[in-house]
């Protein structure tokens, strides 16, 4: 996920859940170390349905922003 500011590493995760509200993410979220914006995390492969992505960042100017998403896997 990309951000408008510069994320601070140690204060930034993201999660992924499936429809049982069960995380399949691998637990790594990580900043990107040459695009400090964007935020990672590795996933298995997916099955179709539908999953929940929750966000909480810190930005290096302090601000905090958190949310979620969904999407959708097709068979």
């Amino acid at each position: 996920m990309w951000f408008s500011e510069r994320l601070e590493r140690e204060f930034s995760t993201v999660e992924v859940l499936d429809r049982s509200d069960q995380r399949i993410d691998k637990g790594d979220p990580q900043v990107d170390s040459a695009d400090p914006t964007l935020l990672r995390i590795s996933l298995p492969r997916l099955a179709p349905g539908r999953y929940r992505v929750t966000w909480r960042v810190l930005s290096v100017d302090t601000h905090v922003a958190k949310g979620q998403f969904t999407f959708d896997i097709a068979p």
